[in-house]
């Protein structure tokens, strides 16, 4: 099958390694698969998005301002003539808008439906089941969820003492973490006005990532004179070092429609403690705890206490249906389905 996918951002999240990781394996399914790439998500710098596609990906580069990139994805799609042209967030859903007729236009919802972005495409992914309510008929009949994924067959690239060596971290400290893009959706301020508030001795807070909020975030720990017990190193290109040296994975998002974060931490066996975010809801019977209020730093200072009276070493989750493999199939499946309406 001959795939393209549109992503026009410029740094690397979630939705980011979504589209990656879903375009390098559907190349080594021996799909004809390109991306469409903004020239500033292919610049020299850790957080962007082109050094992590396979080299079996075929990767085409448009520049300048929104409407002209635009542009040029579409003549670019014009010139390919794909069986499927599947957009990742805004700027690549109003691409595959001037294209009707030409292949199957396919969208993934990693926020929500929005009329103005998904309404005149021909099929939808919502990853999580809450999104399906908000997409009319008859765009509906074509739509589907899908979970996320993760690679299920991932080991932990050291012990906790060795990564914790590596990382300048305590061998005996407790450590709560998060990864992530860090902007004020995920709520980070309640998280460090939490900890803080719990004072657990001997304990340790770890936000990495950037965004936005960093600045924010930066002066609220240095006002509260915290920094010695919370740690920002910022942008990491070895998350998984970082997540593996964690004790409990806290998550205080405001908004999160799934959280690939959540498959990560289940997959290194970390107990996970979670605002009621969509996506924590949806993943709720799998953390086996209960979810905590929404900016709400009280519940989840005592939440963090109660869980240090009943901290698990390691935790098996049932990952099996979050395996990459399989869903990325899922979605090839779904492409044929939707090709033979069309057709």
């Amino acid at each position: 099958m001959k795939i393209v996918h549109i992503i026009l951002t410029h740094s690397f999240a979630g939705s980011e390694r979504y589209a990656v990781e879903l375009a390098n394996t559907q190349a080594e399914q021996q799909h004809q698969v390109t991306v469409i790439l903004h020239k500033r998500g292919c610049e020299q710098r850790a957080n962007t998005i082109r050094h992590r596609l396979s080299d079996k990906v075929q990767v085409k580069v448009v520049d300048g301002w929104k409407f002209f990139a635009i542009w040029q994805a579409r003549k670019i799609i014009r010139a390919l003539k794909p069986d499927v042209a599947h957009a990742h967030l805004s700027a690549g859903c109003r691409v595959l808008q001037g294209l009707k007729g030409l292949c199957l236009r396919v969208a993934t919802l990693h926020i929500c439906y929005k009329k103005q972005q998904h309404a005149k495409l021909d099929a939808l992914i919502a990853i999580a089941p809450w999104q399906l309510d908000a997409i009319p008929e008859p765009l509906k009949e074509h739509s589907i969820q899908l979970d996320n994924w993760t690679n299920t067959n991932l080991k932990a690239p050291g012990s906790k003492a060795e990564l914790r060596q590596k990382l300048g971290l305590s061998e005996n400290e407790l450590i709560f973490g998060t990864l992530g893009r860090v902007e004020r959706t995920k709520g980070h301020d309640v998280l460090v006005q939490a900890f803080l508030k719990a004072n657990i001795p001997n304990a340790r807070l770890v936000i990495v990532g950037d965004g936005k909020a960093m600045p924010e975030l930066k002066k609220l720990v240095d006002d509260e004179h915290a920094n010695n017990k919370v740690l920002l190193p910022g942008f990491s290109t070895t998350p998984q070092q970082w997540l593996y040296s964690f004790d409990v994975f806290v998550s205080s998002a405001r908004y999160e429609p799934f959280g690939l974060v959540f498959l990560e931490a289940m997959q290194a066996g970390l107990p996970v403690l979670a605002t009621q975010s969509q996506g924590a809801q949806y993943l709720q019977p799998l953390f086996g705890r209960d979810l905590v209020p929404v900016d709400d730093a009280d519940a989840l200072a005592n939440a963090m206490l109660k869980l240090c009276g009943e901290l698990p070493q390691h935790i098996s989750y049932p990952m099996q249906r979050f395996d990459i493999q399989a869903r990325v199939q899922d979605v090839v499946d779904f492409y044929q389905q939707e090709l033979l309406k069309l057709n």
